[in-house]
Parts: structure tokens; C-alpha cells; sequence
């Protein structure tokens, strides 16, 4: 991987299209779920972050309030080209220090069960067994202190 990795908000409708189609691709279309559904109804208020690389947007995540305190993690994706290269790890180290400037007091977020161990290497810990989605991925509840 070469070049400077740079975690931001997006800037334009080019880089949002950009942020909308990896989150399809990554955690949609294995499942054959339509275009559309890696969006939902807090799009408008979440702070979505890009992972850039040489100008292409090759990971993803979104940070809302659930509370004044406590926030949600969702959509978090990399390309895989760049899996198990940092990109998760920096995104969600950008989200935790917004959240923590912002006094959050914890972060919580529903991990597939291939992604616990990911999670729990950055100090999350299992709540409860989550949501199973599509019918077949299994998710936990996490949560971590800020």
C-alpha cells in the first residue's frame, strides 16, 4: 500500500457516491441485497467518515447519536483489496476521538460475528447477541467506554 492514508469526512457528492457504493459492495451485494439498502434513515444526521487513499475512498464508517452520550457505530467497511491493512482500525480511532471531543461516554455497534475479534482488539466488548441479518449473519452487541 503505498501513498497517504487520510480519514475525513467526505467533501463532495463524487466522494458520497463513492462512500455509498463501497458500503453496498462490501456489505450488500455478497447477500444479493438491492442498491439502497446501504442506507437508512439517519443518513442525514450521522457523521460518515472515508478512509482516502490516492484519491479513492477505500473504507467507510458512520458515527450517530443514540443518546447524548452514547453514539453508534454502523456501516463500517473496507475495500477488499485493503482488508487487514489498518483502514478499520484508523476510521474507527478518527470515530472515537470525535466521540470523545464530543463527550460521549460510550460507543456501541453491532458486530457480525467474523468481526468480534476486530472489535474486541480495540476495546469493545460483547453486550448480547445482536440481530441476525439477511437471515444468516449472525451480529453481537458491543460497546465500549470511552
Amino acid at each position: 500500500m503505498t501513498g497517504v492514508l487520510i480519514v475525513r469526512q467526505p467533501h463532495t457528492e463524487k466522494e458520497l457516491e463513492a462512500m455509498y457504493d463501497l458500503r453496498w459492495r462490501v456489505l450488500r451485494k455478497p447477500w444479493n441485497q438491492p442498491r439502497g439498502s446501504e442506507r437508512d434513515d439517519k443518513e442525514e444526521e450521522a457523521m460518515k467518515f472515508i478512509a482516502v487513499l490516492n484519491d479513492q475512498v477505500i473504507g467507510t464508517a458512520r458515527f450517530h447519536n443514540i443518546t447524548d452520550r452514547i453514539g453508534q457505530i454502523r456501516y463500517l467497511a473496507v475495500d477488499e483489496l485493503f482488508q487487514n491493512k489498518k483502514i478499520g482500525t484508523n476510521l474507527l480511532s478518527s470515530i472515537h476521538m470525535t466521540a470523545r471531543n464530543k463527550r460521549f461516554k460510550y460507543i456501541i455497534l453491532n458486530a457480525r460475528e467474523s468481526a468480534v475479534g476486530f472489535f474486541k482488539k480495540l476495546g469493545y466488548s460483547v453486550v448480547e447477541p445482536g440481530p441476525l441479518l439477511f437471515g444468516s449473519i449472525k451480529h453481537f452487541k458491543m460497546k465500549k467506554r470511552l
